[in-house]
């Protein structure tokens, strides 16, 4: 089973992390930013990951340590539960309507990190969140879980249509990219690293 926990503790926050990527999608978040658990809620519920974040933050200066550091533990621990990454899928791509909002995420688990991110219009107050925190997470989690990824927001206008559109492509593309369909790396190397 692909599954463990971890735990980052700096000056500015405090962060334990549990997943299963073989899991069910089931969550238990709190992170204190109303919104961003939301957001990790329904990755889990979309990705099928089971996730576990607990995080104390310095909220009190913003929430932008608070998100990117969760992005970060994410990352690192989704990239020690890949291992070598034999059998995964690799490659993904997911297209997800929100309302009026269109959102695409191409992924490749390679090893290498690698973000683009072209969400114009992202900008501004979704509640007390900063929107473009969405971007800061998304960077933590492919620069240090070793993965490249392009996501695009084709078009919206709600802010929180546009983000949960984002995190829904994310998570649906990460879950058939993580899938196991075979018992090689999926490779022309013979590694992903």
């Amino acid at each position: 089973m692909r599954a463990g926990q971890t735990e980052r503790n700096t000056k500015e926050t405090k962060i334990a992390v549990k997943m299963n990527l073989d899991g069910k999608g089931e969550y238990a978040i709190s992170t204190g930013v109303g919104f961003f658990d939301h957001m990790l809620e329904l990755f889990a519920c979309h990705s099928g990951i089971d996730l576990a974040v607990n995080v104390q933050g310095d909220l009190k200066v913003d929430a932008h340590h608070s998100i990117e550091d969760v992005g970060i533990v994410i990352g690192k621990l989704l990239h020690e539960l890949l291992g070598d990454k034999k059998g995964i899928t690799r490659y993904a791509v997911s297209y997800i309507p929100m309302d009026e909002s269109l959102a695409r995420t191409v992924i490749d688990v390679s090893g290498r990190p690698c973000f683009v991110f072209r969400c114009d219009g992202l900008k501004g107050k979704i509640g007390e969140f900063d929107a473009e925190l969405v971007e800061e997470f998304l960077r933590a989690v492919c620069s240090y879980g070793m993965i490249t990824m392009h996501t695009e927001l084709l078009y919206g206008n709600n802010l929180h249509h546009m983000a949960e559109a984002i995190f829904k492509s994310f998570a649906h593309a990460l879950h058939d990219a993580v899938k196991i369909q075979g018992d090689k790396i999926p490779s022309s190397k013979g590694v992903l690293e």
